[in-house]
């Protein structure tokens, strides 16, 4: 039931741009609203979705909640959970070649916006600040993707965080994206484990203790 709940949660996400409720789920799935809120708490432990009060706030890459992105398909506008989940969307929903994906920068307050497909990085000088360690995301989920973020340039970012987390240019943002939510819409996806999450990150031109690695 938990996984039929969770595939339920992303394909409303991605056809809609929002969240489904409870009824929404129970509507789709045939299960009583109950179990539906059971299922939510369940797939919240296992770090499936993030859950609060019944209420679907991420289901990575998708967001109920703006945290600084926007995501412009064809016909559809969604809300980014984060520079790496934004640049993440158009590499999970195949009917989408390409999307716009806007934000501000946290320093300064310029706007930017990219095309962001699955054949080739998008264009830009711009670079992508983490601020949180990949072993301390899920402390606290959203603040970690409410920190995220895009600015102009590393004086940018030294503006606004005195100790930078990690700093990367939109080609290695790229390709932290391109793979890393494949299959999430189908059934029987399952998350990453730490040892395969290192060596993506190794994959994708990542380095360091801030991504778990000794390199």
């Amino acid at each position: 039931m938990n996984e039929q709940v969770r595939v339920a949660v992303y394909a409303h996400f991605a056809r809609t741009g929002t969240a489904p409720t409870v009824q929404d789920l129970a509507a789709t799935t045939g299960f009583a609203a109950e179990d539906v809120r059971g299922a939510l708490d369940a797939l919240h432990t296992s770090r499936d979705l993030v859950s609060r009060d019944g209420r679907i706030v991420m289901a990575h890459p998708f967001a109920s909640i703006p945290l600084g992105f926007s995501v412009m398909g064809a016909s559809t506008l969604w809300w980014g959970g984060c520079a790496w989940d934004s640049f993440a969307i158009p590499h999970l929903l195949h009917e989408e070649p390409d999307v716009l994906v806007a934000t501000r920068c946290p320093a300064c307050d310029t706007p930017h916006a990219w095309v962001v497909g699955r054949t080739a990085p998008s264009a830009g000088d711009q670079v992508a600040h983490f601020l949180t360690p990949v072993d301390r995301i899920w402390d606290d989920v959203v603040h970690t993707c409410a920190n995220q973020r895009l600015f102009c340039s590393t004086t940018c970012v030294e503006a606004v965080h005195k100790e930078p987390g990690y700093v990367m240019d939109l080609a290695t943002l790229w390709r932290l994206a391109r793979g890393w939510y494949a299959s999430r819409l189908e059934p029987g996806y399952k998350r990453r484990d730490p040892v395969s999450a290192a060596a993506y990150f190794a994959e994708v031109g990542l380095r360091g203790p801030f991504w778990g690695l000794t390199a």
